[in-house]
């Protein structure tokens, strides 16, 4: 197992995401199964063992807590999160006393290596953003104590509201979580993100390092390419290779299903073999295929123009997001854009379209994107799914 340093600690540079475990016939996670990954994590060396208060409705915490009770407290991390993201009109607040008491419970542990303020978005920063929350000072308390060992984030906005979050509570965070992946790092400009977090002197730890499954599997054709070039490692091995080629994070969490996805990610984090140039190439041409859908360049000219003063680049931007792999957090991000400012605000008046160096046809693409977006569930739906998902489980007991 590779390990990276963090501060006094080495963790091994796998961390185990309990976000995907893997499911029995009827929904609930199979906890043997668990217990088999756990174990084969264990003995190859991962120390890291990540989860949070809305995954599985709350199972997770509880299963991963479950296997890892099986060894010493000693030999293993866990981190976990606070869902202030979830803290919207029509659901219940989550108090930040009450879910940390509930999640040490859950866990079955008596603190918290790794703490996070779960999914900072454009959107959750309405709670995290506001100071009349006080939940900053309740962690800092509770780290106080010993309840909780090293606090941070995870971060799905723009660079912008990360620079905002920074600005607010930077001084107290000793890590952030971002989605890297060599797709992400144009598509959502991670890159800008590993630049802001450096820059402040925060370790980056990763979470989608192959987008959710989506960077895992390909067409025969470039599967093929792959494996001329690399016929021992699997197609999830380019993707965690190529992590160690930007600067390098400290913590790389994978959501991992079944024991066969652990296994095969624990032979790539075994020895360190570096992506060549013509390999990095392969995945240039891979990134620029999936993430180039739409082929803004954020250049801006036809912002200058737009007489609704849309940011038109952003949502160019969450259209091909979506269309790669819809996420609940880039339909956060565009809920925040605010009325008047998303697609459905376009008027269709043709002046974008003179000024674009690449001729896209954007009022066509607001029209999609607004259709698309119209039938995503709704980051305030999603969250009420979430909390009666835990207050059902509150009843089983």
């Amino acid at each position: 197992m590779l390990y990276n340093d963090f501060q006094d600690l080495s963790l091994s540079a796998l961390g185990f995401g309990a976000m995907r475990l893997p499911l029995l016939a009827d929904g609930s996670v199979d906890q043997a199964e668990v217990d088999r990954m756990v174990d084969a994590a264990m003995a190859a060396g991962v120390n890291y063992y990540d989860t949070a208060y809305p995954y599985h409705g709350g199972m997770s915490e509880v299963c991963l807590g479950r296997s890892l009770a099986r060894y010493p407290r000693e030999s293993w991390m866990l981190a976990d999160k606070f869902p202030g993201h979830q803290n919207v009109a029509g659901v219940k607040p989550l108090e930040p006393a009450e879910i940390f008491e509930e999640q040490l419970k859950r866990c079955g542990v008596e603190y918290f290596d790794f703490y996070l303020m779960h999914n900072v978005n454009e959107n959750s920063m309405r709670y995290y953003g506001n100071p009349d929350n006080h939940f900053i000072e309740y962690f800092l308390e509770q780290k106080e104590k010993g309840r909780i060992r090293h606090l941070g984030f995870s971060c799905h906005a723009a660079p912008a509201g990360l620079e905002r979050f920074l600005a607010l509570y930077g001084e107290h965070m000793e890590f952030c979580q971002i989605q890297l992946n060599y797709v992400d790092w144009t598509l959502q400009d991670a890159k800008k993100k590993v630049e802001i977090l450096r820059a402040a002197g925060i370790p980056v730890w990763v979470m989608e390092p192959v987008r959710g499954g989506k960077l895992a599997s390909f067409s025969e054709e470039i599967t093929a390419k792959m494996r001329a070039l690399r016929p021992d490692e699997s197609t999830p091995a380019w993707a965690f290779r190529w992590l160690r080629t930007v600067p390098q994070p400290t913590m790389i969490l994978s959501g991992m299903s079944n024991l066969a996805q652990m296994q095969d990610n624990l032979k790539t984090f075994s020895a360190h073999k570096p992506l060549n140039e013509k390999e990095l190439a392969l995945l240039g041409d891979i990134a620029a295929q999936i993430a180039r859908l739409i082929p803004c360049t954020g250049c801006r000219y036809c912002c200058a123009g737009c007489p609704m003063e849309l940011d038109i680049p952003t949502m160019m931007s969450m259209a091909n997001d979506m269309a790669v792999s819809p996420s609940f957090n880039t339909v956060a991000r565009y809920s925040a854009l605010g009325e008047g400012k998303r697609a459905d605000s376009c008027i269709g008046c043709g002046q974008c379209m003179a000024a674009c160096p690449q001729k896209i046809n954007v009022p066509e693409e607001m029209q999609k994107l607004d259709a698309l977006m119209a039938s995503q569930k709704t980051w305030e739906e999603i969250c009420r799914e979430r909390a009666a998902a835990a207050e059902a489980m509150k009843k089983k007991g």
